[in-house]
């Protein structure tokens, strides 16, 4: 069974939400003997099914961690949780309709959330509706956060976060190198999706700060099976950046043709290289390089300023240091590129060559796998989650 990291703290934490939102009765959940039933639609078929059980693999790991410590206590009594889940087979419209079923059916009062932003977004004004609140872990698109749904709690970062940070990088690379910021062709293919078109959209408005030019901006096939179209423009047009974003399957795609393209862009950032496994299925050698965004890194030991445009650390390689830890996300994105930056020096871009470095004498960490390669990761949400549990006591209050 494979576990992200990221998905299962990320996963725990929405369990840790829906309790901190107070199972406050067990006349308002559904409950069986000692159990309190929780009710999730999840991809187990479909073109999300990687990441849909990668989700439902971090809520059983949750419902496991909470069981264990003994569950949790409503009215001074002490439960067990347990989710039933139903598959939506990737497929908006299915989802609403489970969310439905669990609901009038199941009588479940309580839900997680699906996987994937579309999935959430069709879900949410079911959950609405019903005042069920759902805590989601998986859809990110801002538009979910723009309705003022009331019964709709998440614990991750906006998706128009997950590769902005990659443009600022691509900027401070191009000085280095004595070149002007606007002079950085970018490539960029995302999946016409709430969740890849946001990324595209943040990705899009840091390009503009630095009046970057942006060379391909194609959609990825509704399949997600092949990019060659695009990978072909990539060769002839020869950017400094390309940009993916297609959920895992799309990931896994992009590793493959890469590879099989023998792409030579000197930067390439992509989302969920991690969950698509890029270093196990292709290689190191092949992966070398991608920039993955992640909610948690577990290895480095990153700060941010006291204030912005103070620096971390102090010298090319080094790691960053003496400044205070992430405590939010008005943070995580200064937090994300002081990693890029420092991920940078280790994988030196010069001239289009990559040289692989190390830091303070520090060996590769064989317990990560996606850092053996090149797929290094970017953080976005450092400390954060502990304030989510904040926000849903305060909601509930």
């Amino acid at each position: 069974m494979f576990f992200s990291r990221k998905g299962t703290r990320v996963l725990t934490s929405a369990l840790a939400g829906l309790a901190a939102l107070g199972l406050a009765t067990t006349v308002e959940a559904k409950v069986d003997g000692d159990t309190i039933i929780l009710g999730a639609a999840i991809s187990l078929t479909g073109k999300y099914a990687t990441n849909g059980i990668h989700a439902q693999n971090g809520y059983e790991f949750a419902v496991k961690k909470i069981n264990d410590a003994g569950g949790v206590k409503v009215d001074g009594k002490s439960y067990k949780l347990k989710v039933q889940y139903y598959d939506d087979e990737s497929t908006p419209a299915r989802g609403a309709q489970l969310a439905e079923r669990l609901i009038n059916q199941d009588g479940v009062k309580f839900m997680l959330g699906p996987y994937s932003s579309g999935l959430t977004k069709a879900i949410a004004p079911v959950t609405e509706k019903y005042k069920i609140p759902m805590v989601e872990a998986e859809g990110a698109s801002r538009s979910l956060f723009t309705q003022g749904y009331k019964y709709l709690f998440a614990v991750l970062s906006p998706s128009e976060q997950y590769l902005a940070s990659s443009i600022e990088l691509a900027a401070e690379v191009a000085k280095g190198q004595g070149k002007d910021p606007s002079d950085v062709k970018i490539a960029m293919a995302f999946e016409n999706d709430p969740f890849s078109l946001d990324v595209r959209a943040g990705v899009v408005d840091d390009a503009k700060k630095y009046g970057m030019k942006i060379v391909i901006d194609d959609k990825l096939p509704r399949d997600l099976s092949d990019m060659t179209s695009t990978l072909t423009k990539v060769k002839a047009l020869n950017p400094d950046l390309l940009v993916v974003s297609g959920h895992s399957k799309g990931a896994a795609t992009a590793g493959r043709q890469i590879q099989e393209l023998q792409i030579q862009t000197p930067m390439i950032a992509m989302t969920h290289c991690e969950a698509a496994d890029v270093v196990g299925k292709f290689g190191a050698g092949a992966t070398e390089g991608l920039l993955c965004p992640t909610h948690w890194a577990e290895t480095p030991s990153y700060s941010v300023p006291d204030r912005p445009g103070d620096r971390c650390g102090d010298g090319v390689g080094r790691r960053l240091r003496a400044c205070r830890p992430v405590r939010h996300r008005g943070a995580s994105r200064r937090a994300g590129r002081h990693r890029h930056e420092d991920l940078l020096r280790r994988h030196q871009v010069l001239g289009g060559r990559q040289q692989r470095c190390q830091a303070d004498g520090a060996a590769p960490d064989p317990g990560r796998r996606v850092q053996g390669g090149r797929a290094v990761q970017m953080g976005l949400v450092g400390a954060a989650l502990p304030a989510e549990a904040e926000i849903l006591r305060r909601r509930q209050s």
